[in-house]
């Protein structure tokens, strides 16, 4: 026993309090990592602002869904697994950030979408199909299209080259091809 753990049992004797360790991180793989990994990642999160960070889910999602696609038509079950199994978490967190105040119709649409997307994922997983894939693939880039073109337009009203800044949300109802986090 070291010295450190028996000290900690030395200490914690006769309560019913226990030790708590850390847990390793590890990414999806089981790879060992840490938040400093990626410093470029982590500069870009950190310095986002909240549009492109939805733009970073969807590339994200598009990636591991698009890398679970190619894992199947491998036999790579696992890594299609794992990967399809991101995707699904990256749905749920962006159906998590839905703010209902701001705009409950236009979020019920919103989560209809990313509810579609995580039942896609999830059929995808189990039957390990492309087709299904395929689906959800087709909804990820009409999605991340239309995020695309919120994040020009919010650029450019930021410098001074467009509209009102409550233009973008406030005509989301009248524009069905905008898609706008809630």
């Amino acid at each position: 026993m070291s010295p450190v753990s028996h000290h900690n049992r030395a200490f914690f004797a006769g309560t019913d309090l226990q030790i708590i360790r850390r847990r390793a991180v590890t990414d999806i793989m089981g790879d060992m990592s840490t938040a400093t990994d990626n410093p470029y990642l982590r500069d870009a999160v950190l310095t986002a602002s909240p549009e492109q960070l939805q733009l970073m889910l969807y590339d994200g999602a598009i990636r591991f869904v698009t890398q679970a696609r190619e894992a199947i038509e491998k036999k790579d079950y696992e890594t299609s697994y794992l990967r399809l199994t991101r995707a699904q978490h990256i749905m749920i967190e962006m159906q998590n950030g839905l703010n209902y105040e701001v705009n409950r119709p236009l979020c019920e649409r919103m989560a209809a979408i990313y509810n579609f997307l995580y039942r896609k994922l999830i059929d995808a997983n189990v039957n390990r199909s492309v087709a299904q894939i395929d689906d959800a693939l087709k909804v990820l880039h009409i999605e991340r299209e239309t995020w695309q073109m919120l994040v020009d337009k919010v650029a450019r009203m930021r410098a001074g080259n467009g509209d009102n800044a409550g233009s973008a949300v406030a005509h989301a109802d009248e524009q069905p091809k905008l898609s706008v986090q809630c």
